[in-house]
């Protein structure tokens, strides 16, 4: 993937007409600095070599500080908090997955994909999103140094509390402007539709279909109280009512007690796709590592005896997934109810993150997708 950067910035810079190509990467800190050959050392000859058109940013969790940073070993120090947004922008087009871009997503990983294409809107915010969490990151240099941008405060050095302040500010505007420009969008959309007819558009020109999908971006930040995606997670899960019928899928079960309440609690039907021990990723590593697997179906057992102990084993089943010399990384969820479908992908069900059980705060996004008639529109 690099190379591939490296080529086309080079082009961009060979064209006959000036390029605004511009590349922005946002990474963990922790997890982008780990071991001596990381995503850092790759990117920095990128950097150095085009210093005006590439920008590598290193999100540092504001709780990751003072003895604690120092004491913490490299990979164990993740577990304090990460930054775990992955989305790939391409101009108007647009990827959200659960890869890293490490070889195992394009050999044997089983994961989610969601292709976007031509969605100005999405990209455009997506692109916005980045650039406000790229800019309460620390700022990667050509000396493989980092810095902070001017006038933010300094993640793990700065008072933690303002830090988080200016974090969730900047973050929030993205997200505000975002709602704003959709309500503006809403508004002129349904005062044309009654004036006028899909004949009477394709008439004037507009030969766009009909909307038929609403498309949410969900945004999970707990450092920076903002708590979208768990709300959201929530509503749907406590309006899951008789009739209704849900697929949980994760390679990490780890849910918190209020979800957990939720799916012994409700009447809806739920069917659960976990990882099997063997498709774990952590299935034979070394050291503290290797047992993770064994946490995962201890959590997991605890949870079905809980189940069964309700008498509640038909209205919620729990599947492993297996693959021979695969790993599932997988993380979704979908509602059906009276005909009409949700469909999220939140890392809600993956072990490590607030608000789920392991002490983790995570920065991450969902994707919720409604048919129109579930927006109010038919």
């Amino acid at each position: 993937m690099v190379d591939c950067l490296e080529s086309t910035l080079e082009k961009s810079l060979q064209a006959k007409f000036p390029s605004n190509l511009k590349v922005s990467i946002l990474l963990d800190f922790t997890r982008g600095s780990r071991g001596r050959k990381n995503s850092r050392t790759m990117l920095l000859p990128l950097l150095r070599r085009f210093p005006e058109q590439v920008r590598v940013s290193l999100f540092h969790t504001p709780h990751l500080r003072g003895l604690l940073r120092l004491l913490i070993p490299e990979r164990f120090n993740e577990t304090i908090g990460l930054q775990h947004i992955k989305v790939y922008l391409f101009d108007n087009s647009v990827i959200l997955s659960g890869a890293n871009l490490s070889d195992s997503y394009f050999t044997n990983r089983q994961d989610r994909y969601v292709f976007l294409q031509d969605c100005a809107e999405i990209a455009d915010f997506f692109t916005e999103l980045v650039d406000a969490v790229g800019d309460v990151s620390l700022q990667l240099q050509g000396d493989d140094t980092v810095q902070v941008v001017d006038g933010m405060v300094h993640p793990y050095k700065g008072d933690r509390a303002e830090y988080c302040k200016a974090a969730n500010k900047r973050v929030m505007d993205v997200i505000n402007s975002a709602r704003t420009r959709q309500q503006m969008l809403h508004a002129q959309t349904f005062h044309s539709n009654s004036l006028l007819t899909q004949e009477d558009a394709a008439a004037a020109g507009d030969r766009r279909p009909a909307p038929d999908t609403w498309i949410y971006p969900l945004i999970q930040m707990k450092p920076f109280e903002i708590h979208i995606d768990e709300i959201v997670t929530e509503t749907l899960l406590t309006e899951a009512e008789r009739g209704a019928k849900v697929y949980l899928t994760t390679g990490y079960f780890n849910l918190t007690q209020a979800y957990m309440d939720l799916v012994l609690g409700t009447r809806a039907e739920y069917q659960i796709l976990l990882a099997s021990p063997e498709v774990n990723g952590f299935f034979g590593a070394k050291g503290v590592a290797g047992a993770i697997p064994a946490a995962y179906v201890h959590i997991e057992r605890q949870f079905y005896s809980e189940v069964c102990s309700l008498g509640q084993q038909e209205r919620v089943q729990l599947q492993e997934y297996w693959r021979r010399g695969w790993t599932f990384h997988a993380k979704g969820a979908q509602r059906l109810a009276g005909g009409r479908s949700s469909v999220g992908q939140p890392q809600a069900w993956a072990g490590g993150g607030e608000p789920w059980r392991l002490p983790v705060r995570v920065l991450h996004f969902s994707l919720l997708t409604f048919p129109a008639a579930v927006a109010g529109t038919s």
